[in-house]
């Protein structure tokens, strides 16, 4: 087996041609993997293609150690993933690269465990699939499988934390573009600054990025942006969903364009994201976070505010924040911030996060906009009084901007709060208003903590003009 190119295992009965219904219809990925693989191309069949694609004028004439991939929805992205992840443990013999009872792992990244169940069930299917995968298989496990050659594939999700460690012969990152991670402002930069050391200990080992684009920013977009067309590589893939996949039904994707045009183009294009953009960088998180500074205790004679967003209790986190207005330095300081996590009884949150806000002679609270009524009358009847905010949720992460922007508040050092800052997301809206949010996680702490900044900042305004008057 170990002499046969990815392209040639392809094409034979007894390995990964029985899995396809037309092999003919994924000719496309076929390029993408002789071009990966530096596998001869032809240039005036596929020349036009291969330029379209990468910007390259001639076909490679080696293998590239990193390669990202950019195409659209229902591309067959995370098959092909699956395939080259078993191609790379079946047909390749890393023992010259292992040491003696030294097993070798090759990782697929997944964003969140539904999708890397999926993926696990290609690599799962595809080793089942033939009598001579089957015989390489030692346990297939839920998350991984193990081989007799010494080779693992593993699938795991983007937490940088569970990857090192391993020898690693290659790693797949799918879906790049969207992974989000309560640990990690940058989880992309954060997984790559821990597999390319693994992988650089092996001669032929693999990197591969691939994902539907979003928005300008991340491994992906800077990648593209760095490389694309360069010959020397990494190797840039951009292809769109039609060019990828030939089969795929048209009428699907012209009804997407009518829908919502800036989501298409991304999703079926296979173009980045014009309409989002990031809105708080890490950068100005870190500029005005206090290094070690995780609570402040109340002070005599200050006046203090907060913000709750609450919850249910079964998905989202109920939080609460408490800031003060320091009028010497003019800051706006954050001096707690509390964040319970599902699952929960309301009400005894509700009750905890009343003593809090006593603690610091607080009896009103402001609370996200949306909020039910039963926020209100849980809180009335610990004595706390609740108010609504005039504001939506977008609105108060527009009027904190120009806070943080100046310098003008003090963070508490505790890491979900930069992380959820950081994952917030600008899009554009007709009528000029902007929608902020984080689009594919989650926000109640930053909700929590701009809602008490910018409470503070028009609440102390108002009372020192009444002083004034």
């Amino acid at each position: 087996m170990s002499k046969l190119n990815i392209i040639k295992a392809l094409h034979d009965e007894r390995f990964f041609k029985s899995l396809f219904r037309d092999i003919k219809t994924w000719h496309s990925w076929e390029v993408y993997l002789q071009a990966l693989f530096g596998l001869p191309i032809n240039m005036i069949k596929d020349g036009l293609f291969l330029k379209s694609c990468t910007g390259l004028e001639y076909s490679p004439k080696g293998r590239f150690k990193e390669s990202y991939v950019i195409c659209g929805r229902r591309s067959g992205k995370s098959y092909i993933s699956a395939i080259i992840a078993v191609f790379l443990a079946a047909f390749k013999d890393w023992s010259k690269d292992l040491a003696i009872g030294e097993r070798g792992w090759i990782f697929i990244i997944a964003n969140d465990k539904p999708q890397a169940r999926i993926i696990k069930t290609y690599v799962s299917d595809i080793l089942k699939s033939s009598q001579s995968f089957k015989k390489l298989v030692i346990k297939d496990l839920t998350w991984e499988v193990e081989l007799t050659n010494n080779v693992n594939i593993s699938v795991k999700t983007c937490n940088f934390r569970t990857l090192r460690g391993y020898t690693l012969l290659a790693c797949i990152m799918e879906e790049v573009s969207f992974w989000r991670s309560d640990m990690s402002a940058n989880p992309d930069k954060e997984i790559l600054t821990a597999v390319r050391p693994a992988l650089a200990t092996i001669p032929d080992s693999l990197l591969i990025g691939i994902s539907t684009p979003y928005s300008r920013k991340g491994i992906l977009f800077e990648q593209w942006k760095r490389h694309f067309g360069q010959i020397e590589g990494p190797l840039i893939w951009k292809a769109d969903t039609k060019k990828m996949n030939p089969t795929i039904n048209q009428e699907l994707i012209k009804q997407a364009y009518l829908d919502d045009p800036q989501a298409a183009i991304s999703e079926w294009g296979a173009e980045w994201r014009k309409d989002i953009e990031g809105f708080i960088p890490l950068e100005l998180v870190e500029a005005v976070t206090i290094p070690g500074r995780y609570e402040l205790p109340k002070i005599s004679d200050v006046y203090y505010h907060a913000f709750t967003d609450p919850s249910g209790g079964r998905q989202d986190s109920f939080t609460l924040a408490i800031t003060h207005r320091d009028e010497e330095n003019e800051k706006i300081v954050l001096d707690l911030i509390r964040e319970t996590k599902p699952p929960f009884k309301p009400e005894n949150v509700v009750e905890g996060y009343s003593n809090y806000l006593k603690e610091y002679d607080i009896y009103e609270v402001e609370s996200d906009r949306y909020a039910g009524e039963w926020v209100v009358d849980a809180f009335r009847r610990n004595d706390i009084e609740v108010i609504p905010s005039e504001q939506s949720k977008s609105e108060i992460y527009l009027e904190f901007l120009p806070l943080i922007s100046n310098g003008k508040v003090e963070l508490l050092d505790r890491k979900p709060i930069a992380v959820q800052l950081v994952s917030l997301e600008r899009k554009a809206r007709s009528g000029g208003k902007d929608l902020i949010d984080n689009f594919y996680g989650h926000d109640d702490v930053a909700n929590a903590v701009c809602g008490a900044c910018v409470k503070a900042n028009i609440a102390d305004d108002e009372r020192g003009e009444i002083e004034w008057i």
